[in-house]
């Protein structure tokens, strides 16, 4: 193909990064007891378009005493350029391999972590430069998996460093939420800035951060908002606590210790209303709890219109789900709900003496599309300008180097397709490591996953179903293939947990490989069966 023509194709796709809002971050978790398998899930969209999506390993290694380790802004690569170094803590001894994308989320132990921001009242904002705090959340998460074995484990250390080294927002100004699980327990993390003011010499913590356990027959959600309310720390197997989580609440005013009320951590730090996105009363949250609470307990009645604060901390799901099923809500575009944009009366047009939905429909519509038609936005959990999106399985019965199975997909979870990648893999494709914002390349995997979206989009009524038929058979493979791989990994770790890794790595680069193949032939085919020549 020529230079010319990869270009075409490159400024095509990266409209996708143009259309609508972009940041927020869904996260969905399951306790033990909760899925068809026994494992313990979590998940997270990564919705901004310029994340870093880059799948790489880093190794662990020891470390001399009195080394230290640097401390960088923009490891998300949300920012356009390197990330810049800020500053420096003592290192550890020994740390552990770990998965490095712009949010981090696995490390050789199986303890996954998912993100999503979380809206927090305007005197707990820092901002750079000018703020003292140092530590992002996306830092925090590489020293936790580069220093826990387990989800708690990993808790204390991200809040032990936050406290002391100051919490530092990166995604605008505020708060954060973090989903920690290995393969007994699940956790929802939810950690707070301490304003502008704040110096390490001050002598107060840098952060205030609560964590409470999921329990473990329920299923939390995480849209965008501040989950935990209610805290007991004298709960030690439900709850972990900055030692003063209350004190910055009761100086504002915000809460009194003396009073008839309970400390409720949600509204203590919480905007109710203002900004759009952020609030608690944000339609942009509340239309997520809905749908995928809705898809949990069915036969509910769940009104779309309830204060997102009526909603339970975690919610026993009807059915047990499973790893498919957290994928399919990840990809939802909230069908059967009032906030699915495919069911807007703008997409029906007269065909003789009946109304049809036009084939160029779509759940996604960009912001030129519905300022065209008048279509209101509602924001779908599924997003188009999604960077990359995960399913993790963290499982109790199998040998360490294959403890979580990671599912992971590029771009938009509605048109991706997940590849299993387990915790003790040691490498990952160089193309799945390959990626230029400013250049498409035919090198590059997220680039096809890119170009595929871009395209079903522009005739979602036909080109889905084709998309569906290169995928829907190729993820079942990759299911029905897990028991056998999982035995042949357990028999080769008797012999060597080398060998077993190896087997794992290959394993996941040869599923790499099949969908980066399926994706090109796709998207060749897609372009040849919808350019414009063919309607007129």
């Amino acid at each position: 193909m020529r230079k010319s023509a990869i270009r075409f194709i490159g400024a095509l796709a990266i409209s996708v990064f143009m259309v609508g809002p972009s940041l927020g971050c869904t996260d969905i978790v399951a306790g033990k007891n909760a899925t068809v398998d026994g494992s313990v899930i979590t998940s997270h969209t990564a919705d901004g378009a310029f994340y870093d999506a880059r799948v790489r390993v880093i190794p662990g290694r020891t470390h001399d005493k009195g080394e230290t380790a640097p401390v960088f802004w923009n490891i998300t690569n949300e920012e356009y350029g390197p990330a810049v170094k800020i500053g420096e803590i003592p290192q550890v001894e020994k740390t552990y391999s770990y998965f490095h994308v712009g949010y981090p989320f696995m490390n050789e132990h199986g303890v996954a972590i998912g993100e999503t921001t979380i809206g927090q009242k305007e005197e707990l904002k820092t901002f750079r430069p000018d703020a003292r705090a140092i530590m992002t959340v996306e830092q925090l998460e590489v020293f936790g998996l580069q220093r826990g074995k387990t989800a708690r484990e990993a808790i204390k250390v991200m809040g032990d460093l936050a406290e002391k080294y100051g919490f530092l927002p990166s995604c605008g100004s505020e708060g954060e939420c973090l989903t920690v699980t290995d393969s007994q327990e699940a956790w929802i993390f939810e950690l707070r800035s301490t304003g502008m003011m704040w110096t390490p010499e001050s002598g107060k913590p840098g952060a205030i951060w609560v964590a409470q356990r999921v329990p473990d027959d329920m299923v939390v959600v995480v849209p965008n908002m501040s989950r935990i309310q209610e805290i007991d720390p004298n709960d030690k197997d439900n709850f972990m606590v900055a030692e003063g989580y209350r004190q910055f609440a009761i100086e504002m005013g915000w809460y009194d210790p003396e009073g008839d009320e309970p400390f409720i951590w949600q509204r203590a730090y919480s905007p109710l209303t203002g900004n759009d996105d952020w609030a608690l009363s944000s339609m942009w949250v509340r239309n997520r709890l809905h749908t995928i609470h809705k898809i949990l307990a069915p036969s509910q009645e769940w009104d779309p219109n309830a204060e997102t604060m009526s909603y339970p901390f975690a919610i026993k799901p009807e059915k047990k789900i499973s790893v498919a099923d957290v994928m399919g809500m990840l990809r939802s575009h909230m069908t059967g709900t009032p906030f699915d944009m495919y069911e807007d009366g703008a997409w029906y047009v007269r065909d003789g003496e009946k109304c049809v939905k036009s084939p160029l429909a779509t759940p996604f519509p960009n912001r030129d599309v519905r300022r065209l038609l008048g279509i209101d936005y509602n924001r779908p959990v599924s997003k188009w300008d999604c960077a990359y999106s995960f399913v993790s399985q963290a499982r109790s019965d199998v040998p360490d180097v294959m403890r979580t199975i990671l599912w992971f997909g590029y771009d938009n979870p509605h048109t991706s397709c997940y590849v299993p990648i387990y915790n003790g893999v040691t490498d990952t494709k160089e193309s799945w490591r390959t990626f230029d914002r400013e250049q498409f390349s035919l090198e590059s995997a997220q680039w096809g996953f890119i170009l595929s979206d871009e395209l079903v989009n522009h005739r979602y009524g036909d080109a889905m179903a084709d998309l569906r038929a290169v995928r829907d058979p190729m993820e079942k493979g990759f299911f029905d293939r897990i028991a056998e791989v999982d035995a042949k990994a357990a028999n080769l770790y008797k012999e060597s947990p080398e060998k077993a890794r190896k087997y794992l790595t290959d394993f996941t680069l040869e599923c790499m490989d099949q969908v980066e193949r399926a994706w090109w032939g796709l998207n060749w085919n897609l372009i040849t069966k919808y350019n414009n020549n063919k309607f007129h």
